[in-house]
């Protein structure tokens, strides 16, 4: 991979932080991960209490590249057509015409989404992983590129519906925003007193350039020894006493895929280990499931993945060679 591609998509990277940032405050972290899905056409699942910015960023990200935007208030009496849309009669035309859901976007948003049916759920399976919908046994092809951003309350159990492994699978990451700090909290206050900054966001990238920079990430250089440590990290949650179930060959593509894209993030052609570990705990940790009795002794699936990420050996950094593979 050229140099000059690498310094345009970190360019181009930067730009939509540094937009976003003007709204979302003190989550730095947060934002590039976002990025990132964006880069890998991934799905984004935040686990987090109300108020903490999760629907502004989607729409701060959603201005950012120009793209259309929609959200998705689930209910329990959401519909699965209330979602890919459906076909009414014309009285004027005599005829039937489709009426797109709010899924036919670019950036979609589907706040509290454990709180659809399981039947609304499913709904998303093959718009999530097939860029498509189906309505009345006609295929709808979804505009691209098209990210889907789902939220969900951890804290509120009654009345919702918990995603199905299948459904989990389908989110590249997941991602917990937390409380912002003092500091930030001030200038949120600041910031937010006298006006609404993401009125005042305009596109900095288009998402034509955002398509093309999605198959320029493709090509960023693993060296064999890096796929090898991806692979024995995968390969450790499957054998890890504590699992039940562990990650998948597509959760393993997702965590190849992450780390091209930070690497072209932070400005380099090849990934490095540390790329991977910094990844591997938003893209696993609603991938596995661990066992029963683990869960009653209270380890949850984050305390296996940093045992995994301490026990794995970590090979030897060496700038490899930046040409094609």
């Amino acid at each position: 991979m050229e140099e000059a591609i690498v310094r345009k998509i970190q360019s181009a990277a930067n730009k939509v932080k540094e937009n976003v940032e003007c709204v979302i405050v003190g989550k730095s972290e947060v934002v590039e991960l976002a990025i990132v899905a964006l880069l890998c056409e991934g799905h984004i699942l935040f686990e987090d209490v109300p108020g903490l910015g999760k629907t502004v960023l989607a729409k701060s990200l959603a201005k950012s590249l120009g793209c259309s935007f929609r959200r998705i208030q689930c209910t329990p009496d959401l519909l699965p057509s209330d979602i890919t849309g459906t076909y009414i009669f014309n009285q004027k035309t005599a005829d039937f015409e489709f009426r797109a859901g709010p899924i036919m976007s670019q950036v979609v948003l589907a706040d509290e989404i454990n709180r659809a049916t399981p039947r609304t759920q499913s709904a998303l399976l093959e718009a999530m992983q097939e860029r498509q919908v189906t309505a009345e046994g006609d295929t709808k092809m979804l505009p691209r590129p098209f990210l889907v951003m789902a939220t969900q309350n951890p804290i509120e159990l009654e009345g919702t519906f918990p995603l199905p492994e299948a459904q989990l699978d389908r989110f590249l990451l997941k991602i917990q925003v937390g409380y912002p700090s003092a500091e930030d909290d001030r200038l949120i206050l600041s910031r937010f007193r006298r006006s609404d900054p993401l009125e005042e966001l305009a596109p900095v990238i288009s998402a034509a350039d955002l398509l093309k920079m999605q198959q320029e990430c493709r090509e960023v250089h693993v060296a064999a020894d890096v796929e090898d440590y991806i692979i024995r990290l995968i390969h450790a949650t499957r054998k890890h006493s504590s699992i039940e179930l562990g990650a998948s060959p597509r959760a393993m593509l997702a965590l190849l895929n992450a780390a091209q894209a930070l690497a072209v993030i932070r400005g380099r052609a090849f990934v490095t280990p540390d790329d991977v570990k910094y990844l591997l705990m938003p893209v696993l940790i609603h991938r596995i499931i661990p066992k029963s009795e683990s869960r009653l002794h209270g380890r949850k699936a984050e305390q296996a993945l940093k045992e995994i990420m301490n026990s794995v050996a970590v090979p030897v950094e060496e700038e490899p060679v930046t040409g094609e593979r």
